[in-house]
């Protein structure tokens, strides 16, 4: 029991990176397109559901990161990894955002294929090709500091970007 709780411990410690970042990365997608649309009378999902989409993105990153192809690139220079991974991270962002898009014009249809036809018929395209430029920059960026940590380790990551994290009172007098 003891080896389920450590396996369910480390699995947890492993998504929470992506999902804290896909979870400020959506709310700052929510917000540009809350001021896209402003005056326009259309409903913006509110803090709950980016969350649940931010815990479902990190858990897809974790799954995507045990594909045997995810890491297709680890000799190359990190670029090739971090765009890779970063085509790879958005078409799964692409399909979740459709299926959620999908899923409140089912309900009012009550059938896929009206649901889907609506949703093209709907779909403000100059709003749509804006997120995802967003949403493929910010992967993107999300993908080359996964890459720096992955060869850097994250250890020493954290100390490039934040500096010595030991303040011990010995260090800070001497």
């Amino acid at each position: 029991m003891h080896d389920f709780f450590a396996k369910a411990r480390h699995e947890l410690m492993k998504m929470l990176p992506p999902t804290l970042f896909f979870f400020v990365v959506l709310h700052v997608v929510m917000v540009v397109h809350a001021l896209m649309v402003k005056g326009a009378g259309l409903s913006i999902p509110a803090s709950a559901s980016v969350l649940v989409a931010s815990l479902i993105l990190g858990k897809a990153v974790l799954f995507a990161d045990m594909l045997p192809f995810i890491n297709r690139y680890p000799e190359r220079p990190l670029i090739w990894n971090a765009g890779w991974k970063t085509v790879i991270y958005t078409l799964v962002a692409l399909v979740l955002h459709y299926l959620e898009r999908l899923f409140e014009f089912w309900k009012e249809t009550h059938s896929l294929a009206a649901a889907h036809q609506d949703l093209l018929d709907h779909l403000n395209w100059p709003q749509f090709w804006a997120v995802q430029i967003l949403l493929v920059t910010l992967v993107f960026n999300y993908c080359v500091f996964a890459e720096l940590a992955r060869v850097l380790g994250r250890g020493r990551l954290k100390t490039i970007m934040l500096g010595p994290l030991d303040v011990s009172p010995a260090k800070q007098h001497g």
